[in-house]
């Protein structure tokens, strides 16, 4: 087992475009449908605030405050709920580091979201709660917007 889980998407659309849609245009994509994203208020640096509401069709909604640990522009970020802006830990038990990654390939982007968990329970009850299909369903809408920027 193991405490990371990862899903990649070839995008057909260059790295600084699909990096554009995600940072400017999260409302659109990051919840998988039916699921919306109402908000999402990035500080795109490191210690910056990563903070995203999605919201069920019923109306329930989750809020994530997270921080930026990284940022590199056109090719990486890197985040965590473990803490919010300003460096404040947060308690929760689905707290890990994110890694999103643009990669170029070919005329595209080799893009990749990878979860880092602190243990392998976490990972495993974050599977269990749907990951892939989750963070694919997202991916594949990310890829939607890019791919059509074009």
């Amino acid at each position: 087992m193991t405490t990371e889980l990862s899903i990649t998407r070839f995008i057909a659309a260059p790295p600084e475009t699909v990096w554009q849609v995600y940072v400017e245009r999260g409302t659109e994509w990051f919840t998988p449908r039916p699921w919306t994203t109402p908000a999402v208020d990035f500080d795109l640096r490191p210690g910056g605030r990563a903070n995203i509401t999605m919201a069920s069709p019923e109306g329930e909604t989750h809020s994530y405050q997270g921080v930026f640990l990284e940022v590199v522009p056109n090719r990486k970020l890197v985040s965590t709920g473990a803490m919010t802006e300003g460096w404040v830990p947060q308690p929760g038990d689905m707290n890990f580091v994110r890694i999103d990654t643009f990669e170029p390939e070919g005329a595209g982007t080799r893009y990749t979201a990878t979860a880092r968990h602190w243990d392998e329970k976490a990972a495993a009850s974050h599977r269990e709660m749907g990951f892939e299909q989750g963070w694919a369903a997202a991916a594949d809408q990310l890829a939607e917007l890019a791919e059509a920027g074009q």
